[in-house]
């Protein structure tokens, strides 16, 4: 099983894209919504994102920014003076529900703007007079399971286009505002494969901290015990049948599992499995004792003791909370 496609299966665009914004300076666009993760296209020109309480990270047209919520954060032409809310019409708040200045932008043709003439939206960015167009998407990501690699990111990262996903930018602007059927549908999953892109590309890079569990995935000793965890994590696996699946002795494996993941191997699978019944606790068509047995529990007793154990509230109190946030969407565990 790819374990990365499995923690970000319940990542998913609903009705996110808040439009394509054309934006002329001086201008700010800040988004108070509370998102959980915020995807940031400049598809003309370019711009700053300014988390809250953080350094400017400059994005240009080619790059993708992922900024983590929910505290709110500005997209801005200026760094230094365009965060706060004096700018007049250069101020957008975007909220739940409200779109920024989503007028398309001109397309092709005399006095569009495009090209090398006065306007012209290919022009350099930030401080040129040339118009930026931003897209923007956000993900509403309460569900347990994505959350375990997406809380490794930091408040906000910057990533260049790779050639899978530069091509894609082309078509989805050109998707925006066409009024064709399942225009909105398409715009979320054209979202969901660059931040997919985007997020992969960035663990890649030198500058990420990923989670010791990721750079273990490939590693020939603990990366097919991982494996086997999460292709069928109600298995009673023990750390001696688990070093069978990795060709070594049950030692090599606790040590070398222990060194590149933080904890050993049965630590890990009672972690895991509390994380999928979390989610599966938001589904209020199962009981305990049925969440408990799809995660390798086979009382409901022994499983509420685990998870209080390892979450500090019982699976009633958890469940009782989700409900009151409201529905998240989850992804059911294999096997």
């Amino acid at each position: 099983m790819d374990v990365f496609d499995e923690l970000l299966r319940g990542v998913r665009g609903s009705g996110a894209v808040f439009g394509r914004s054309v934006l002329r300076a001086p201008w700010s666009v800040r988004f108070t919504d509370g998102a959980y993760l915020t995807l940031c296209l400049p598809m003309r020109g370019g711009g700053w994102i300014v988390p809250e309480g953080g350094e400017p990270l400059r994005v240009r047209v080619g790059e993708a920014a992922i900024v983590r919520g929910p505290a709110p954060f500005v997209f801005t032409d200026d760094p230094e003076n365009g965060t706060g809310t004096g700018r007049g019409d250069g101020v957008r708040a975007v909220g739940r529900g409200a779109a920024p200045n989503t007028a398309p932008a001109p397309g092709p043709g005399p006095g569009s703007g495009y090209g090398s003439g006065p306007g012209s939206e290919s022009g350099p960015g930030p401080g040129s007079g040339f118009p930026t167009v931003l897209l923007a998407a956000t993900y509403d990501v309460r569900a347990q399971v994505p959350q375990r690699l997406l809380q490794a990111l930091p408040p906000a990262l910057v990533v260049p286009d790779e050639q899978d996903c530069a091509p894609l930018r082309d078509f989805l602007e050109g998707q925006i505002g066409g009024g064709r059927p399942g225009e909105q549908i398409v715009l979320d999953r054209l979202l969901d494969w660059l931040l997919v892109c985007t997020l992969r590309d960035w663990f890649d890079r030198p500058e990420a901290d990923p989670p010791g569990w990721y750079g273990a995935l490939g590693d020939q000793v603990a990366g097919p015990a991982l494996r086997a965890m999460h292709g069928d994590p109600a298995h009673p696996w023990t750390t001696a049948e688990l070093a069978v699946r990795a060709g070594v002795s049950r030692t090599t494996l606790a040590k070398r599992f222990t060194e590149l993941v933080g904890e050993g191997p049965v630590a890990y699978l009672t972690a895991w499995r509390m994380t999928l019944a979390a989610d599966l606790l938001t589904r209020p068509e199962l009981t305990v004792a049925a969440v408990a047995r799809r995660v390798g529990y086979a009382d409901a007793f022994g499983f509420s003791a685990a998870f209080k154990r390892l979450r500090g509230e019982s699976p009633t109190a958890f469940r009782r909370a989700a409900a009151a946030a409201g529905p998240v969407e989850t992804a059911a565990p294999a096997g």
